[in-house]
């Protein structure tokens, strides 16, 4: 059976990831992995997290199992963080994932059981991710384009290109610090998509990945509930690994909207089914860690603080990147990352120059040019700048720059 097999694609991601590993080179710089560093290249477990285990470790209550929607602790204490607590607590249900991947597999499920042969429209470019979920769900895809051309967010372009969407097909929206670019939409474009999508009768889908390392946890939330106080139907796919530090945690939920409770329990039931299915029920560690920390004040209040600590780290790393270009002659690429927000920015590098990047500075970041700007030690900045400007100033690479590249993968 298994010769039959054909070679499958590898994860570029991963295989970046590997080739990095493999990089003798002690100057070497990982900016692919979408992981929160600390100054000192580490990615901590946040205080409030580490204080909330130790309380589940003196308990130990129970290894038995939570059900197919999880830790319901967990998904009274998301639901409300997401939709605010003045939200309706029946207009919605929640469902406990395997992290935020886990969640959009889910809800792509329900697309597919709901309406078979719905269309998804993603953005381009999107989280490499997005596809190859929804089509594995058996889901059609069609992109809208996103960025300006100075990089920045394209609302003229992306509200002509959605006015193709048809009634009941679905948009997945990055809530906020969109991967890979780093272009957010502004307040305004938002309650012009919400417009949209009444209007039209589309669905909103929006996957939550770096809320609170944008602009603030309520200001990068407020997207999703700008939608969600408009449109009578909405999916929301939420993660913990980046905001709670829970990578390998894998904690995360889905957020179903609806406008009769009939409706919810039958989508409740539809996401227990298909998380039954493909892993029966979701891990309990990270969503015990997480209910304890929101539904304990001090432990709420000390999270909120870390995850401002670690947003502001993000933000100045971004602005001193960005003031190095500048005093290295590149004002354009410094204004087009002074506009971006959260984890990711994009270099304005072709696949080419990138791979120049990696092979001659020793720099790893995507073909796309994106970049893991949480992931820079703030004592690099100034190599990465220049090996940035040196690239751009660079000629085109030759030809046998590309045999180096594959010795390197």
């Amino acid at each position: 059976m298994l010769e039959l097999l054909p070679p499958p694609p590898t994860d570029p991601l991963w295989d970046l990831t590997a080739a990095f590993a493999a990089d003798e080179r002690p100057e070497r710089l990982d900016l692919v992995l979408g992981v929160y560093r600390d100054p000192t290249g580490r990615t901590p477990v946040m205080a409030a997290v580490r204080e909330a285990e130790v309380r589940l470790a003196e308990r130990a209550e129970s290894k038995e199992y939570r059900g197919l929607s999880g830790n319901t602790a967990f998904n009274r204490a998301m639901q409300t963080m997401v939709l605010g607590a003045e939200a309706p607590a029946d207009r919605a249900v929640t469902v406990q994932t395997v992290a935020g991947s886990g969640a959009l597999r889910l809800l792509a499920d329900l697309i597919r059981r709901t309406r078979p042969g719905t269309t998804v429209w993603i953005s381009d470019p999107a989280y490499v991710n997005h596809r190859p979920i929804l089509e594995a769900a058996g889901l059609e895809v069609r992109t809208f384009g996103w960025r300006d051309a100075e990089g920045g967010f394209d609302a003229e372009g992306v509200l002509r290109e959605l006015g193709a969407a048809r009634r009941d097909d679905v948009v997945l929206l990055q809530g906020c610090c969109h991967n890979p670019t780093g272009a957010d939409p502004t307040l305004d474009a938002w309650e012009a998509l919400a417009e949209l999508a009444v209007r039209e009768g589309w669905v909103p889908f929006v996957d939550l990945a770096y809320h609170g390392l944008g602009d603030g946890l309520e200001a990068d939330l407020l997207p999703t509930r700008i939608l969600a106080a408009r449109v009578p139907e909405m999916l929301v796919a939420v993660s913990c690994s980046k905001n709670f530090g829970l990578y390998s945690d894998r904690t995360g939920c889905a957020l179903v909207l609806g406008t009769s409770a009939r409706a919810l329990a039958h989508a409740e039931t539809a996401l227990q089914n298909a998380a039954r299915t493909l892993y029966s029920m979701p891990p309990e560690h990270g969503a015990a860690v997480v209910a304890t920390v929101l539904e304990d004040d001090g432990l709420r209040a000390a999270w909120r603080a870390e995850l401002e600590v670690m947003r502001g780290r993000i933000t100045a790393n971004r602005a001193d990147l960005t003031a190095h270009l500048r005093a290295l002659g590149h004002d354009a690429p410094a204004r087009a990352l002074d506009r971006q927000k959260g984890m990711f920015s994009m270099l304005p590098l072709t696949a080419q120059q990138m791979l120049d990047l990696r092979v001659r500075h020793a720099v790893y970041g995507t073909t796309s040019g994106r970049i893991n700007i949480a992931g820079i030690p703030a004592h690099r900045i100034p190599r990465l700048a220049q090996a940035v400007a040196a690239v751009l100033d660079a000629s085109p690479a030759p030809r046998p720059l590309e045999g180096l590249a594959r010795q390197l993968y």
